[in-house]
């Protein structure tokens, strides 16, 4: 074949390529290996790092557009594509998108030879195989890239409502009858919404156990919220047909396409699944309709937990640990502080405890944090033992601290490192209602008690703690909360409970923190009652370990 042949049969193919390209999804290539030019359809062109849909010097300018790891591995294929030592080529690796992501293709291609046998053509397909399936067979429905297209040729949507529907516990399922019988429940569910849609309403099937109806004719919100009982009355039924062999529910997540900036699949799929989420954190089997403010809260609690992450991650920059000092009722000298954590943001704004804990425990960063704390107040405390031999440091331990990570070690640790005996340091237990079913807080108490380590009941009387509480674990200290002090301050019926809780108190042998005291009249009135100890503002707030030292002339 001459040249000018091959030429003009390589222009032929690239333009039926193109033709082809039009009406697949695909991105089909023609590759001269005789004139180093390789031609590929444009769709591949506005996906991927390629210089045009056509260019010379290929291997090179592949080399740009392949994952580095990956390449290699195409070169040596190349090279016996070229050397005619094989005739097909199929590889799965990844190319770059425009945006520099890797993206995971399978190429493949079959060499045409010139009349004197050798290498002339490649031609092939390039499919992207992580790419969304536009419809998934196993619910039946169409899927997520579908809704992005139907939301490309929809111009703007401005009424309406998405309504995300996910199932509770679908991993439970699939756990105890199999992947098999979770798919039918999938089916199931897709028929239920399917059945129950009105015209100008769509459903996709979106992750996992998740679906998502988009309504275009302007529904109030609630009808909305009965097309969703509705759902769950066809699910119930559904569940009664197949004689209860697996019993689930739905939850729904509801956001009307007003509420949104712009309502494009990146807004939508955004709110959806947050209002999604909001159902199922409120306990699942409802439906939620999406408000601004939660979702600001939502966002705020986001960033913070992003800047804690960061914080741990570098050094603990913005926690401190502040102390406020526990006095004797009777001679108001000083006991002991309590340890307690504070957090200042990146961009100044200081976090409310009440804020920040919480997200430390859901992200499990309260396990570094809280080491991180025992040994700043071991450090505290053998610095205030050099003027007060019997100074005594208070730390608060998360019911996550005691039940998933190493508390006990890291307390011990601590104590060998600073040379301080086991009545150094009480730990106190933040969250009281956890205390009355937990075996694991049991067991981690009674190793604290057994190793000479103080142990406080902490906000009692805020609802939580009771006196049985006090028998089952035995602590060295009570501590009185806020709100039962001041109820017992203005109201006599209050003030005789209080009194007869802390003779009770002392009868056992333990001792009695009454904390929250503001006010002179208060302290007056506490110390009336027979507490051992006093813990409050009108002492002092509290403060930073170096301004502490300073307060009470400790060198």
């Amino acid at each position: 074949m001459q040249r000018s042949e091959i030429k003009q049969s390589f222009e032929t193919f690239c333009e039926v390529a193109e033709q082809f390209a039009t009406c697949m999804n695909d991105n089909l290539y023609v590759y001269d290996i005789m004139n180093d030019a390789y031609f590929i359809t444009k769709g591949a062109v506005e996906r991927f790092a390629l210089p045009g849909c056509l260019f010379h010097d290929v291997t090179e300018n592949l080399r740009a557009c392949v994952h580095p790891d990956d390449f290699p591995m195409l070169q040596e294929d190349l090279a016996l594509l070229l050397a005619g030592k094989k005739s097909v080529h199929e590889l799965r690796y990844r190319w770059l998108g425009r945006d520099g992501v890797p993206i995971w293709i399978i190429c493949r291609g079959r060499v045409l030879q010139s009349a004197d046998g050798q290498p002339w053509l490649m031609l092939g397909c390039i499919n992207e195989i992580g790419q969304k399936q536009k419809a998934d067979n196993v619910s039946g429905l169409l899927g997520v890239s579908s809704l992005q297209e139907h939301l490309k040729q929809t111009d703007i949507l401005t009424d309406g409502f998405v309504m995300r529907i996910g199932i509770d516990d679908f991993r439970i399922i699939n756990e105890r009858l199999g992947v098999d019988y979770g798919d039918k429940v999938l089916r199931q569910v897709a028929q239920c919404i399917e059945s129950r849609l009105l015209p100008g309403q769509y459903v996709y099937r979106m992750i996992s156990d998740e679906f998502l109806v988009l309504d275009m004719a302007g529904m109030e919100n609630a009808e909305i919220k009965e097309l969703y009982c509705n759902i769950r009355q066809e699910v119930e039924q559904a569940i009664v047909r197949h004689n209860y062999e697996a019993v689930y529910t739905i939850s729904g997540g509801i956001v009307n396409i007003g509420d949104m900036k712009k309502a494009d699949y990146e807004e939508i799929t955004r709110l959806s699944e947050f209002a999604l989420g909001q159902a199922k954190r409120m306990g699942k089997n409802q439906v939620y309709t999406f408000d601004r403010e939660d979702y600001e809260a939502f966002l705020r609690s986001r960033a913070i937990s992003r800047s804690l992450r960061k914080a741990v991650s570098n050094d603990f920059m913005g926690l401190d640990v502040y102390f406020q000092p526990l006095v004797y009722t009777n001679t108001e000298e000083l006991y002991g502080a309590e340890a307690l954590l504070r957090y200042q943001m990146p961009d100044g704004e200081k976090i409310s405890p009440l804020e920040f804990i919480p997200i430390l425990e859901e992200s499990g960063l309260i396990l570094p944090v809280g080491k991180w704390i025992i040994r700043k107040a071991a450090d505290m405390c053998k610095a205030c033992r050099k003027k007060y031999p019997q100074f005594r440091v208070s730390i608060n331990l998360s019911y996550i601290q005691l039940t998933k990570g190493p508390v006990f070690a890291e307390v011990m640790d601590a104590l060998r490192e600073t040379g301080l005996p086991p009545d150094a340091l009480i730990m106190e237990l933040t969250e009281s209602g956890y205390l009355e079913n937990s075996i694991n807080v049991q067991k981690a108490w009674r190793k604290f008690k057994e190793a000479g380590i103080q142990i406080a009941l902490d906000d009692f009387g805020t609802g939580y703690s009771n006196l049985q509480n006090i028998g089952r674990f035995n602590p060295d200290i009570v501590k009185i909360d806020r709100s039962f002090t001041l109820k017992a301050l203005q109201h006599s019926y209050e003030r005789q409970l209080l009194s007869h809780i802390i003779n009770m108190v002392h009868s056992i042998n333990l001792r009695i923190v009454i904390e929250g005291i503001e006010e002179k009249a208060e302290q007056q009135q506490v110390m009336e009652l027979g507490s051992d100890f006093i813990q409050g503002y009108y002492y002092s707030m509290p403060c930073s370990r170096e301004e502490f030292l300073k307060k009470y002339n400790i060198e």
